[in-house]
């Protein structure tokens, strides 16, 4: 054990950094762990080790952002270094690997270590990674699940029921929250929506949101908004409820993975710690979505339905069209102007209006506000009425927003590139996953005002020098790289209705080779 005297590392990492010397001392290499006490205050915490020659002095302990938060050590403090033990939870994380089952007091422990910041960012991944490969079954899903709701905050209402709705993604331009929500809270339901960031996708529903509002709220405050305006659409990750999940997020992006078990945990563990009864899950399905088939869309409604049996929850799912981006826009500000555009009232996509209509009018049929087959049509006359617009702003307003905004006040990148038609024909592909790329690749989702606007959709006839899409950005740079992406990509295939010409004299030339 040595003393060592605090300095405050303003860097948004885990951890604490030591001089190589202190380190040769205490008997720590790089990746080990250490004890970090103050005797006086009673504080302590365990942190992963990182070692320096220079940036640190001998005596001294660098101790990163996100360790002080816990610790809240002072400049110069005084603290008791001491060798930690290896984490358990490490074991249970190889086991999985070598494909074992997690039983319920590993999952937890591992769930506690990873929100308590135990584990390193490399054993974070390996526990990803390890369910990724060797997966996880239905009573390891329900595990994980309740661990996540456990180790955060939970929201009860006194009153019921409660509805949430959730996508699970893949298709771009899927903004249907901001309509689905304001529209079941018009028709007097509670629904206290916790959204994620984008993972893979151009905009997840909480960086949309952030455009009109502030997102990041405590669990108090999102029961107290709910209680107030029917509604909010938060991002999950400011509020403590299923905290493990937005640190797997956070491991799961640069691999670009959305593992199928702990996406199912992720999903529900935020129903549940939000005292949902009722719960719609959207599941696109498309050769360019995350569901390729309609039998495989099954299965996941399956194990949705079967994990909220479990949990207490009524589970009931969509199968959506996934081989189309859903309305015209992708990237938050041409997102959610497109959206606003919607709630005013204004001729937008069909597929926009269809789709949110449509699962907001299962809510409301599960929720006993309309019969069974007319849930869409009362969901449609809200959103028509004007009555889902009022609610919209009502929630804007009490996250802190300016309720008055309207959707030609959100504009798209200062830096503009239209895609043209090679040739005329029809629009016969358009790949989902190449539209977000080269959308991730213009700056969405950090950059609000970049993304694509689709001008010519599947199926649609286009001429040959007519825009297809036009690619937005916020910086000329990130342009320049979008659209080189695009060249190498090629998201819309345009063809023409001919295939080809068959002369009249091809039989008899034929019959001649």
């Amino acid at each position: 054990m040595i003393k060592l005297s605090a300095k405050l590392m303003d860097i948004d990492y885990r951890g604490v950094m030591l001089n190589r010397e202190d380190a040769r001392k205490t008997g720590v290499l790089d990746g080990d762990r250490i004890q970090i006490i103050n005797q006086e205050r009673g504080a302590s915490v365990q942190a992963v080790v990182t070692t320096t020659e220079t940036i640190i002095q001998e005596g001294t302990v660098g101790i990163f952002y996100v360790t002080n938060k816990r610790l809240d050590a002072k400049e110069g403090e005084t603290f008791e270094i001491r060798v930690a033990d290896r984490p358990v939870s490490i074991d249970y994380i190889k086991k999985k690997m070598d494909g074992g089952k997690f039983t319920s007091d590993e999952t937890f422990s591992v769930v506690k270590d990873i929100v308590n910041d135990v584990l390193s960012p490399g054993e974070v991944s390996a526990y990803i990674t390890g369910s990724y490969i060797n997966g996880l079954d239905m009573d390891e899903i329900e595990y994980l699940t309740r661990a996540m709701v456990s180790t955060g905050e939970q929201i009860s209402f006194g009153s019921h029921p409660i509805v949430d709705k959730h996508s699970i993604g893949g298709v771009p331009g899927n903004k249907i929250t901001l309509l689905v929500v304001p529209i079941i809270a018009a028709a007097g339901l509670k629904i206290p929506k916790t959204s994620s960031r984008a993972i893979t996708g151009a905009g997840g529903t909480a960086d949309l949101m952030e455009a009109l509002c502030p997102v990041s709220f405590s669990a108090d405050e999102v029961r107290n908004m709910t209680e107030k305006a029917g509604a909010v659409i938060v991002w999950g990750g400011a509020t403590n409820i299923a905290p493990a999940d937005d640190r797997i997020i956070t491991h799961e992006y640069p691999l670009k993975i959305d593992a199928r078990g702990q996406m199912l945990a992720s999903v529900m563990a935020k129903k549940y710690a939000v005292g949902a009864d009722l719960v719609v899950i959207d599941i696109p399905v498309g050769e360019h979505a995350k569901v390729r088939n309609p039998e495989e869309g099954r299965k996941l409604a399956r194990e949705f339905i079967e994990l909220g049996e479990r949990l207490g929850m009524r589970v009931e799912c969509a199968l959506t069209y996934g081989d189309s981006p859903i309305g015209h826009a992708i990237g938050v500000n041409l997102e959610v102007r497109e959206a606003l555009k919607a709630l005013e009232g204004a001729n937008i996509p069909g597929s926009l209006i269809q789709k949110s209509t449509s699962l907001a009018g299962i809510a409301l049929e599960m929720a006993g506000k309309a019969q069974n087959g007319e849930g869409g049509k009362l969901a449609e006359e809200i959103l028509k009425s004007g009555k889902a617009l009022e609610k919209m702003k009502e929630i804007i307003k009490i996250q802190g927003g300016n309720p008055d905004v309207k959707s030609d006040d959100i504009v798209p990148g200062s830096h503009s590139y239209d895609i043209n038609a090679p040739e005329s024909g029809y629009v016969v592909e358009l790949n989902n996953s190449s539209l977000i790329t080269i959308a991730r690749t213009a700056g969405a989702p950090n950059d609000h005002g970049a993304g694509i606007y689709i001008h010519k959709k599947k199926g649609n006839h286009v001429k040959k020098g007519e825009p297809i899409f036009t690619i937005y950005a916020d910086r000329p740079w990130r342009l320049e790289s979008a659209l080189e992406t695009g060249r190498r990509l090629m998201p819309v295939i345009v063809e023409g209705m001919m295939i080809d010409r068959i002369p009249s004299d091809y039989w008899r030339n034929s019959r001649q080779l």
